[in-house]
């Protein structure tokens, strides 16, 4: 990715796609220095890293008055922790994204006399900042059972994990239900998929975050599928994943 300007940031929040209420979203990741400066250290600090946090923070125009607008979203997500997607320059499959479970510490809204009513709000970090894919697109109505695009992210090595979350932005129908789910092979084709990974079955929008035990899986090539059962259902959802 070279360099470019940001026209279309993409913020997925719990179930909530905070896209086209966002002007503003930043991003940071840091580690704590921890000195270890001692009588060998030859009259230089000494540093390691310490813990690991991120934050996500992000601003844009109030809209109230159902689950997908920013002020019903927030609220309802305030002191509560759940996975959080952002994206630098659109959220196609295989486009870049970061990802994380994060506490909803703060939420902000009003203004001065004249203003475009304003929101921000803040994601505080409870897993590590992972930097990873889009495995599944927003804009995508899904009805039926299937299977999502392969993604090469490699093969995780010992002592890592592959995270994924998971944010469905609404369901539609009589009981619709999905259950989607990570899948591994060692081939593009998926000749012999395993499952890595099984979400909570949803019927509303709502999201979670799952990572594997810590494991090696030699597997390199990954992709989300899902079921999908109920009356005329319809799903949009949005995925991503990524190893640390």
């Amino acid at each position: 990715m070279s360099t470019f300007v940001l026209l279309n940031c993409r913020l997925f929040a719990v179930g909530a796609d905070l896209t086209g209420y966002s002007n503003k979203v930043e991003l940071t990741g840091e580690v704590e220095d921890k000195e270890t400066t001692n009588y060998y250290s030859a009259g230089h600090k000494e540093i390691i890293g310490g813990l690991g946090s991120a934050e996500l923070t992000a601003e844009g125009q109030w809209q109230a008055g159902d689950a997908t607008k920013v002020d019903d979203a927030s609220w309802a997500q305030l002191g509560g922790v759940g996975p959080w997607t952002a994206c630098p320059d659109n959220a196609a499959v295989g486009d870049l994204a970061w990802i994380t479970q994060a506490l909803r510490s703060s939420y902000t809204l009003g203004g001065a006399v004249g203003d475009v009513a304003p929101w921000s709000g803040k994601g505080a970090s409870s897993w590590p900042l992972i930097r990873g894919q889009m495995a599944h697109p927003a804009g995508t109505a899904r009805t039926s059972t299937g299977t999502g695009t392969a993604l090469q992210l490699g093969a995780v090595p010992d002592g890592k994990r592959l995270y994924a979350a998971l944010h469905v932005l609404s369901a539609a129908g009589t009981t619709p239900s999905i259950t989607a789910r990570v899948e591994s092979d060692n081939d593009s084709g998926f000749a012999s998929p395993t499952t890595q990974l099984t979400f909570s079955a949803a019927s509303a929008a709502g999201g979670e975050a799952l990572r594997t035990a810590g494991g090696a899986i030699t597997d390199d090539w990954w992709r989300i599928a899902w079921t999908i059962s109920g009356t005329s259902p319809s799903f949009l959802f949005a995925a991503s994943l990524g190893i640390r």
